[in-house]
């Protein structure tokens, strides 16, 4: 059994986590860890986990992780760095679900996240953790970067696009939308109900923390620089990312075949048949992202529509795929959920 710790399990990546490691049949969770609810049994400020996870929260600072093989941060951007080297110099794994280690540039990261960056060291080893294109590294990995919701989607829709030479790379564009979860379980006018109920808009068009992510990735993937337009929009439901990515042809090709082919043998990326149209709660609750490809009218604009649970395959799922990874486990171990309907 892996015994495994949650740093920071009180948000809604945090105790999707702890669904997800409650039923996996590899693991045993030995510490979650908050400051504010040290004490407090997980299942009573979590009652849905009610008989599957039997311990309270702890205090990070009596809390000895190094007892752990695997040790998760659910936290937000800034923590896993000030607390990362001590564990994996102990020899424990850690899979980082916050921003810290996703940016290989410190000065970029540093922008973005407008702090000093505490463990520059540690950024070239982390493992940027999209198994899609970094499998084997994963697998090899003392410290993996669980890549952001909106990333992971982006991503796997323009995949095939920028290792080949069928599209413009110059100049693609990716319209995001998602669920109000992606913000987090705090207490912020703009998800207030009564704010992003009955109402949709766009946010962060002068740019957003996953560009660089996304643009970084796909460049070492394509071998080349490209150009990307990325808007994301929060639309009123709780779960849920669809991903309207858009590419204009310059030398013809079977493209429903292209992501067919890339996507062969992938567990968790399923390419649609031609013609479907993806909504998202056809991932709801799964580790799936599901990919549709359409060619308007036959003329020179590609449109791909991916959709994936953003507390799942954009955070939660995939830190778990990527530890079954670290440990030479089946890549699926834990992550059949059927996506729920309605």
């Amino acid at each position: 059994m892996i015994k495994a710790g949650v740093v920071g399990g009180t948000g809604y990546t945090g105790v999707e986590l702890l669904r997800l490691l409650a039923a996996h049949p590899d693991v045993e969770i030995a510490a979650i860890t908050s400051r504010g609810e040290a004490g407090t049994p997980v299942d009573r400020l979590f009652p849905s986990l009610r008989k599957r996870v039997d311990i309270a929260f702890s205090d990070p600072a009596k809390t000895d992780l190094t007892a752990c093989q695997c040790v998760f941060f659910a936290t937000p951007n800034g923590v896993a760095m000030g607390q990362a080297k001590p564990l994996v110099d102990a020899g424990v794994k850690v899979i980082d679900l916050s921003a810290d280690f996703r940016l290989k540039d410190i000065a970029t990261w540093e922008r973005w996240y407008k702090t000093k960056h505490a463990a520059p060291d540690l950024v070239a080893e982390a493992v940027y953790g999209l198994p899609e294109i970094n499998r084997e590294a994963v697998r090899k990995a003392r410290l993996v970067a669980n890549p952001g919701c909106y990333a992971t989607a982006v991503q796997l829709a323009l995949l095939p696009l920028v290792e080949t030479d069928f599209v413009d790379r110059d100049h693609l564009v990716a319209d995001a939308k998602s669920g109000v979860s992606g913000a987090g379980r705090k207490a912020e006018i703009d998800i207030l109900f009564s704010e992003a109920g009955d109402n949709f808009k766009a946010y962060a068009v002068g740019g957003h923390r996953h560009h660089p992510e996304i643009v970084q990735s796909l460049r070492a993937a394509g071998g080349r620089d490209l150009g990307l337009t990325f808007v994301p929009h929060l639309v009123p439901m709780i779960r849920g990312i669809l991903a309207t990515v858009y590419a204009r042809v310059t030398r013809e090709a079977d493209f429903q075949q292209l992501f067919e082919k890339r996507y062969a043998g992938e567990p968790f990326v399923d390419v649609l048949p031609p013609g479907t149209q993806p909504e998202t709660r056809w991932v709801r609750g799964s580790n799936h992202c599901r990919i549709a490809v359409h060619r308007p009218m036959g003329g020179d604009t590609l449109v791909i529509l991916a959709v994936e649970d953003n507390l799942v395959k954009g955070a939660a799922g995939q830190a778990v795929q990527n530890m079954n990874l670290m440990f030479g486990l089946p890549e699926t171990r834990g992550l059949e959920q059927v996506a729920l309907l309605p």
